[in-house]
């Protein structure tokens, strides 16, 4: 009977170690880019004077939105026929603007008599402060304070706004009548974890922008809007928030839409949105 070989134990290369040492340090320098500089990738504000913000809102027929200390938080436009049917407040996306939103306006009103409000996040154009998680929602809540109750009140969010709209409705249900998510997605880190595979966005990610979770708390009316080719907010990730509302809620889905004709199909849609908001 033979006598079994002895093999020497396995040893790893010492270039295959330092090769996986390597790696290791620039995963873990990647890790730390992206906890470091985070908000520069998320946030991308355009910085106006208030001469040329004041120029811009002008010439699309917006007027400034000011809180109680005479501080800029918005645009606003009233409906041409008072009173109005309802208003409506608008959170934008991450490259967008207050006076960007004045398309909102137009296809809003062609619809019915809104008043239509525009937040403005700190930091961008010329309201002072760093747009964070936290400061957004700081401003989205006053200017949620500063509308008047007696009328309904809608929301319309896009992109990145579609959560501070989530946060809105799942923080103050009482107060939103319908919502509108154009765009969406269930968590900022699904978003993350989309662009950056490799990485564990969930753990490095801190503002989190968690819609699925606000929207438990909500029972109103939600659209949800999406584009089956958008490769910037996966359609996948609307259509996961739509399966785990369980309110009345409609989705829209636009097979040769990208990221930025998602908030363009207003018009397409606006019948249908009335209905599932029961505007009267």
């Amino acid at each position: 009977m033979p006598s079994p070989q002895n093999h020497p134990p396995f040893k790893i290369p010492p270039w295959l170690t330092a090769l996986l040492w390597r790696l290791l340090r620039i995963y873990l320098l990647l890790c730390l880019l992206v906890t470091l500089f985070q908000r520069h990738l998320l946030y991308h504000p355009e910085v106006l004077t208030p001469q040329q913000v004041d120029q811009q809102a002008q010439a699309q027929h917006l007027e400034r939105w000011h809180n109680p200390a005479g501080q800029p938080i918005g645009m606003f436009r009233l409906a041409p026929h008072q009173p109005a049917q309802g208003q409506i407040l608008v959170t934008y996306g991450n490259e967008n603007s207050a006076t960007g939103c004045a398309g909102y306006a137009d296809d809003l009103q062609s619809l019915g008599d809104f008043d239509v409000f525009i937040l403005e996040y700190p930091g961008y154009e010329d309201r002072p402060g760093k747009p964070t998680e936290k400061q957004i929602f700081q401003a989205a809540n006053e200017a949620l304070s500063l509308l008047p109750t007696n009328q309904p009140t809608y929301l319309v969010g896009e992109s990145l706004g579609t959560g501070v709209t989530a946060y809105l409705a799942g923080t103050h249900p009482d107060r939103i009548n319908g919502i509108l998510l154009l765009a969406p997605y269930n968590h900022l880190s699904a978003v993350g974890q989309y662009h950056l595979p490799i990485l564990p966005v969930w753990l490095l990610l801190r503002d989190r922008f968690a819609s699925d979770v606000y929207l438990r708390q909500y029972h109103g009316p939600v659209g949800i809007v999406v584009g089956t080719v958008d490769h910037v907010v996966p359609a996948k990730l609307g259509r996961k928030l739509f399966d785990g509302y369980t309110g009345s809620k409609k989705l829209w889905e636009f097979p040769h839409d990208n990221h930025n004709d998602v908030f363009t199909t207003l018009p397409a849609i606006g019948r249908q949105l009335l209905q599932l908001w029961q505007v009267k």
